[in-house]
């Protein structure tokens, strides 16, 4: 295989997933990591993906995800913000029901799970986007009112379908962690989340270490023994015992 059509397939494979990871790559092209590399160079001066670290997204989806405010944050995809989503991602297995919220990190974690066969929820408009043309995925977006800066879905349409779910797992975000618990900023979100717990088996929350020690205008959970907190920085020893009485997991990514 020449160099051309190894990168075409490249290309190919990251158009029809959106986004995917070096080691996937130079598995499925029989490739050692740094011609992966070279290859996602030669597509990013291209303009048709842009680089993060691990790997590489179409630069159509990071259009999709510039209408909304987080995607400021997510376009960046800082190391953290990669090794935490990773991690999240390996909690996730082919067949299951996956709720994903509406954060930045939820957003990060969709990336990595378009070729595994999913149910997927969410009230996300960038996610729901996202895995419009996967095949492997079934997405299910709730009603609600729509939030155009924060793109989501929100409101008593949208808690009422979640309660109307079961899912085996639910991925989301938060604005602060502190011993108390996980917080959040709008109180429609807040609202969606508890829903979002309640309708799961379990839920894996993803928040990096500027979160620590914050707190918003809503407390969104206390610690459950349902929880997982996935997080790239070990928190204040108040958090780790508040986490540990609660029989929580607490999961350390590493960059």
């Amino acid at each position: 295989m020449t160099n051309k059509q190894r990168t075409d397939l490249i290309e190919r494979f990251i158009r029809t997933h959106k986004y995917a990871d070096l080691r996937t790559l130079a598995t499925r092209f029989d490739s050692s990591l740094s011609t992966v590399r070279r290859a996602l160079d030669q597509l990013e001066a291209k303009g048709i993906v842009r680089r993060h670290h691990g790997g590489a997204s179409l630069m159509e989806t990071d259009v999709i995800a510039r209408e909304y405010d987080f995607s400021s944050r997510d376009l960046q995809f800082p190391d953290e913000k990669f090794a935490i989503a990773n991690l999240v991602a390996k909690e996730v297995h082919p067949g299951m029901t996956v709720i994903l919220d509406g954060g930045s990190t939820s957003y990060a974690v969709a990336r990595l799970l378009v070729d595994k066969r999913l149910q997927v929820i969410t009230n996300s408009l960038p996610v729901a986007s996202l895995f419009s043309d996967v095949g492997s995925v079934e997405t299910i977006i709730t009603g609600g009112t729509i939030y155009n800066r924060l793109g989501v879905a929100l409101g008593p349409m949208c808690e009422e379908a979640f309660a109307q779910v079961h899912a085996d797992i639910a991925v989301l975000g938060g604005a602060g962690i502190t011993e108390n618990g996980i917080w959040n900023h709008n109180a429609l979100i807040v609202a969606a989340q508890r829903r979002m717990i309640a309708a799961a088996e379990r839920s894996v929350f993803a928040l990096d270490n500027s979160k620590f020690g914050r707190k918003a205008i809503n407390l969104a959970t206390a610690f459950d023994p349902r929880f997982t907190i996935v997080t790239d920085t070990q928190p204040q020893p108040p958090v780790v015992k508040a986490i540990r009485d609660a029989r929580a997991r607490l999961v350390l990514a590493h960059k």
